[in-house]
């Protein structure tokens, strides 16, 4: 019986393998011999968990094609793998990927390190800051209070609770976008927003057009619904989108869905402007395809001028009929992530269709985290402590780039005016290799593919704006001390990461 689950193809694996392996070489740095940096590319590939484990691995012959080089270099480089715990053969079943024993399973997403890691490592892997106290304390001793009715009932509110529901209406009116209670339904975060919106309009094998880069847990989940992604480029820097582009691929390609973060956009930071949000909601009309608008990060500006009156319009303020733009909202970047409150906007018949499927799914969203928001939304509570996260972040963001400049003058970003993340250009350097390094000498990154399609921004990485302080500038010399190993090639053995403590 085969031990492999699923399988990569070859001009798959090429085309993430391409990216490592064509890099130009930095001074001082030892070339591998092929076979051995086909070995190591695969072995990132898995440690990353871009390639599954227990994954099938293409044929020898297979490869070799796909990547213009000689079986006997495959072959090596298998055999490489095998003597590492990175490859599992037998006759007649192939190779399949593995881990070596005693080592954890990679993780296919950005979570958060186990709290027993903490002392040691700096985690830049979640984007996510501590809970605004005393916000979240006030909020659940409000929402105890509000509790004795509901305990008295079922408990399973499908769409939500119909006093949240009305909230989150009433402050989309407010911010001149008329919107009733059945135009909303609550979910578990964003997260399990997206995942019922791709269910209901993205069946196995539809399309979905991206940004690129786009925020990498959602890649994954729509990578996992069966979609067949559609990346779409960035523009330079922190412009944002080519709407000709956008045009272009939403008209070619006439993907079911498109999923925008057009709020300082994750990881980019980019904030899109009104003309192309106008411009995006019109070609997605003309291309009927439906247009998911993330909103997570809306309100984390940063910068006065752009709190001050700077923000551009929602994206859903440019479909008043309803037919085009789903909206998605979230409690979990604005307030904390472990409040795990999300939302949609839609036109009521989605909503009933979201609803309806739902039966199959969750049922419905935890009735206290509910009360908890809504506690939030109605007391003023929730402003005030939107106001201390953007402190923290803000604080934290101009840490972090003072100590990259800093350590790590060579490494190219745009300083984002909100949101969380700052993407930075690595020198030159491979994002998997600084993230693997990164993880021995204490330091915690993901790199650039991961928030890409095959293999793309290998020479980026992204920094959220997690810490600040002394820890900022710890982080940045750990980074400095994994970018220096890379450089000469040296990562094989690496200085073991010293505890700190802030």
């Amino acid at each position: 019986m085969a031990q492999w689950t699923s399988a990569v193809g070859a001009a798959q694996l090429a085309r993430q393998l391409s990216s490592q392996q064509d890099r130009p070489a930095g001074p001082g740095t030892r070339r591998p011999p092929a076979y051995r940096a086909l070995a190591d590319g695969i072995r990132l590939l898995v440690l990353e968990g871009r390639v599954p484990v227990a994954a099938r691995l293409p044929a020898e012959r297979e490869l070799a094609l796909a990547l213009s080089v000689s079986r006997t270099t495959v072959a090596a480089a298998y055999e490489a793998l095998r003597s590492e715990g990175f490859l599992e053969s037998r006759r007649g079943a192939g190779s399949w990927t593995a881990v070596p024993a005693g080592n954890p399973l990679p993780a296919r997403g950005l979570e958060p390190l186990p709290p027993e890691a903490l002392g040691s490592v700096i985690d830049l892997g979640c984007a996510s800051l501590p809970a605004p106290e005393p916000w979240l304390t006030r909020a659940v001793q409000g929402a105890l209070e509000e509790l004795p009715p509901y305990a008295h009932t079922h408990g399973d509110y499908p769409a939500g609770l119909p006093a949240l529901r009305s909230m989150i209406a009433e402050r989309y009116s407010a911010r001149g976008i008329p919107t009733m209670p059945e135009q909303i339904m609550v979910t578990t975060g964003a997260m399990g927003a997206i995942d019922a919106i791709c269910h209901l309009f993205a069946g196995r094998g539809e399309r979905i057009a991206v940004e690129s880069p786009s925020y990498a847990n959602i890649l994954q989940l729509m990578r996992e619904a069966g979609a067949r992604l559609v990346p779409v480029a960035m523009a330079e820097g922190l412009t944002g989108w080519d709407m000709d582009r956008w045009r272009q691929v939403l008209r070619e390609a006439a993907p079911r869905l498109a999923y925008v973060v057009a709020d300082f956009h994750n990881p980019t930071g980019a904030l899109a402007d009104e003309d192309q949000r106008r411009r995006m909601v019109d070609a997605a009309r003309s291309a009927g395809t439906v247009l998911v608008a993330d909103e997570t990060m809306s309100e984390l500006w940063l910068d006065a001028e752009v709190g001050d009156g700077g923000m551009p319009r929602p994206v859903c303020a440019f479909d008043p009929a309803g037919s085009t733009v789903i909206t998605v909202g979230s409690a979990s970047k604005a307030f904390w992530a472990g409040m795990r409150i999300g939302w949609v906007r839609a036109a009521p018949d989605v909503i009933r269709s979201l609803v309806a499927a739902r039966a199959y799914a969750d049922l419905g969203t935890p009735v206290l985290e509910q009360l908890a928001v809504n506690w939030l939304f109605s007391t003023g509570g929730w402003e005030q402590a939107v106001d201390l996260r953007r402190a923290q972040a803000r604080e934290n963001r101009d840490a972090l780039v003072a100590a990259v400049r800093r350590e790590l003058p060579d490494w190219e970003f745009e300083v984002p005016r909100g949101g969380l993340t700052l993407w930075v250009r690595a020198g030159g350097l491979s994002g998997s290799r600084l993230a693997e390094v990164g993880e021995r000498v204490g330091v915690r990154v993901p790199s650039g593919p991961r928030f890409g399609v095959d293999g793309a921004f290998e020479g980026y990485v992204r920094l959220p704006f997690t810490v600040g302080g002394a820890v900022a500038e710890e982080a940045a010399v750990r980074l400095a001390s994994a970018a220096r190993l890379v450089e000469t090639g040296a990562s094989g053995g690496t200085e073991a990461p010293r505890t700190f403590v802030a």
